[in-house]
Parts: structure tokens; C-alpha cells; sequence
């Protein structure tokens, strides 16, 4: 039999043995997959969502501000009257007012309301893909295709929003999670419905041809600093910025578990291999296998072994993501996969195997072949 043929077939041997380890390293694996698909769409829908309808930077209250309160996005609301401010800012050639919500609905706990005047269509660009857009001041709304799927809504129906109830004159999709997951309505009446007539939640913010949005961007915190934050990038939402840093630790956290419970599982698994086959190791020996080559089969049996598991465990780990994001669990978030997030999982389950395949490797090495030739 081959040297690689021997690697490949020699770890299931025991099948019983083999699955047990694969279960546990499996497991790790896959949770490491699933919290970076979550972790990798949040940054992916908080992106889309900062730089909607490809507006240069947002604006949005300060958050460590006493006179605000806390918005979606970690975000705070903040003056409407700070609009026609940033509009005179030297370089800025539009600041459009954004009032976002998160209110609940019978089949959504987190249904994302968003009021904008439908004269800024384009700046969330957005596509009715059937009925119209909403008229200003109407008790109209417009639903992404993610909530109307979700409410079971269509044009010409009604939905209650915190005890009101709107008109649904239009389906849309933007691509933006958070926006399919919900609706627009009209600015002012988005206000009203919330009670909150002279506040909203960030404005989107264009500079004009040819200044540099940099530039622009430094001279609004110059101006308006101490009341306004001006975020150009994920790493200016504090909020957003430790969920996502808290979710990378736990990741890090389990990977870290799985190499500790996955290395144990493999040393006892290639251990106990390795004393069932001491008089196969001696005939090995005896037949001029060097040292170097047995420590390389154990080590490379136990590879074997975890790369199956890091298989099997990405597989669950995608499988069970999506399901929750089917039955609505996630609605809010779109997985996103990456290839640095397989590397990631891969690279432990490499990683478990080497560790875990060494020692059981060094033993198989000390084994002097007479005594293994007469091993019984």
C-alpha cells in the first residue's frame, strides 16, 4: 500500500472512533462559519445602509450628547434644523433628512420604518417594482419586497403601524437589507407617527463635483463637532464597531475551544490508533521506514481527519445560518460568506490536526521495532 494511500485510509479504521471526532471538531467548525457569515453581514448591510443612494458620508447626532437619544445603528437623532445648516457647508451639493425607525409589527419584531420626502428617491435607490411611490404627507407607504413577503402584503393593502394604518402603494428593492426589510413613508408623517415633529435620525450627505469628501467631511465636524457625527466609514459607529469586535472575540473565543477540545479528541483517537497498530509501526521500522516518515503519516492521518471535520462543519455551519435566515430569525441580516472566513475555519482544522497529531506521532517514532515486532 502507498505512503498517501496509507494517510487516507488509516484514520477510519475505526469508524466509531473517527465520526466522534469529527462530530467534535465539526462543531466548532461550524459555529466559527456561522458567527462570521453574521459578522461579515453586519458590516456588509451597516456599509449599505451608511453609504445609501452612494452618499459621500452620513451625518447623525452625537451620541454621548444628553439632549439626544439613542437610534437604530447606535446612531442618535439630533434637529431637523441642522439640514439647512449642512446644505451651506462650502462642498456639499445635497443633504437629504433621514428619520429611521425600528417600530414592531403582528409578524416582524424588528420592521425598519424610514421617512424620507419621495422627492430623494433616487438617493436610497430604490426600484418600484410595482404600484407607485408614495405623495408627500400621505398616509401612503412603500414596502420592500423582503417585509411584503414577510407580512404577506401586496398593493392596495393596508398594514397598522403602531396604530395607524397605511395605505401600500408600492413594492420596491434596493438591495439594502434594512431597506427591503422595510418601508418608506413621507418625512413628516414618519415624524408624527414616531411623536417626534422636529428631530431625525442622520442625513445623507453628497459633495459637489470635484471637492474632495474628506475635506468636506472635516470641515462639518469643524462647524457642527460638538452636536453632529459625521461617519464616513463602519469604524465611526462606536455601537455597531464593539457588536461587531464582540462577535470576532467570540468567534476567536471558540476557535480557540475548538483547537483545546479537537486537539485532546485527536491525541486520544491517534494514540489509541497508534497502540493498535504497534506491530504494524514495527514491521514498518523493519522494513526501513525512517522516523521522520512514520511522524509524517500519524500527523498526516490526523489532518486527514480534521479537514474532514472542517469540511462537514463549514457545510453545517452555512446549512444552519440559512435556516434561521429562512424562518425569519435574521430577517434584518443577510449572511455574507467570505472566502477569509473558510480560511479562517480551515486553517483551525489544520491547525487541531498538527497539534493533535505530533505527540501521538513522537510516540509512534520511540517504538523500537524488535519490541514492536513483538508486540502482541
Amino acid at each position: 500500500m502507498s505512503f498517501l494511500k496509507l494517510i487516507f485510509t488509516n484514520p477510519f479504521r475505526s469508524k466509531s472512533r473517527a465520526l466522534l471526532a469529527i462530530i467534535g471538531i465539526g462543531i466548532g467548525i461550524a459555529t466559527i462559519v456561522a458567527l462570521g457569515a453574521v459578522t461579515d453581514g453586519m458590516i456588509a448591510s451597516a456599509d449599505d445602509t451608511l453609504h445609501a443612494g452612494g452618499s459621500d458620508f452620513t451625518i447623525s447626532g452625537k451620541a454621548d450628547n444628553e439632549s439626544t437619544q439613542m437610534m437604530s445603528f447606535g446612531t442618535s437623532k439630533f434637529d431637523e434644523s441642522y439640514v439647512d445648516k449642512i446644505k451651506n457647508v462650502s462642498g456639499i451639493s445635497q443633504a437629504i433628512p433621514i428619520y429611521m425607525g425600528i417600530i414592531s409589527t403582528s409578524k416582524s419584531p424588528f420592521f425598519t420604518l424610514i421617512g424620507m420626502d419621495p422627492v430623494n428617491k433616487n438617493v436610497a435607490e430604490i426600484t418600484i417594482t410595482s404600484g407607485r411611490m408614495y405623495k408627500n404627507g400621505s398616509n401612503e407607504v412603500i414596502m420592500g419586497k423582503v417585509s411584503a413577503e414577510t407580512e404577506e402584503k401586496s398593493v392596495g393593502d393596508t398594514i397598522t403601524l403602531k396604530g395607524k394604518e397605511f395605505k401600500i402603494v408600492g413594492i420596491f428593492e434596493s438591495g439594502n437589507s434594512f431597506q427591503d426589510g422595510g418601508s418608506f413613508a413621507s418625512l413628516d408623517v414618519v415624524q408624527d407617527l414616531m411623536d417626534d415633529t422636529e428631530n431625525i435620525s442622520s442625513i445623507y450627505v453628497k459633495v459637489a463635483s470635484g471637492q474632495d469628501a474628506k475635506v468636506v467631511k472635516e470641515r462639518v465636524d469643524n462647524l457642527y463637532g460638538d452636536n453632529l457625527t459625521t461617519i464616513s466609514s463602519l469604524t465611526d459607529l462606536e455601537m455597531v464597531k464593539d457588536l461587531i469586535d464582540m462577535l470576532n472575540g467570540a468567534s476567536w473565543a471558540i476557535s480557540l475551544l475548538a483547537i483545546v477540545i479537537g486537539a485532546v479528541g485527536i491525541i486520544n483517537t491517534m494514540l489509541t490508533s497508534v497502540f493498535e497498530r504497534t506491530r504494524e509501526l514495527g514491521v514498518l521500522k523493519a522494513v526501513g521506514w525512517s522516523n521522520n516518515r512514520i511522524l509524517l503519516m500519524i500527523v498526516g492521518e490526523s489532518i486527514v481527519i480534521t479537514v474532514v471535520a472542517g469540511i462537514i462543519g463549514s457545510i453545517v455551519g452555512v446549512v444552519g445560518i440559512e435556516l434561521l435566515a429562512a424562518t425569519g430569525a435574521v430577517d434584518m441580516l443577510t449572511p455574507v460568506y467570505t472566502i477569509s472566513t473558510f480560511a479562517k475555519a480551515f486553517g483551525v482544522a489544520i491547525g487541531v490536526g498538527i497539534i493533535g497529531g505530533l505527540y501521538p506521532a513522537y510516540k509512534a517514532t520511540r517504538l523500537p521495532a524488535t519490541e514492536a515486532l513483538r508486540y502482541e
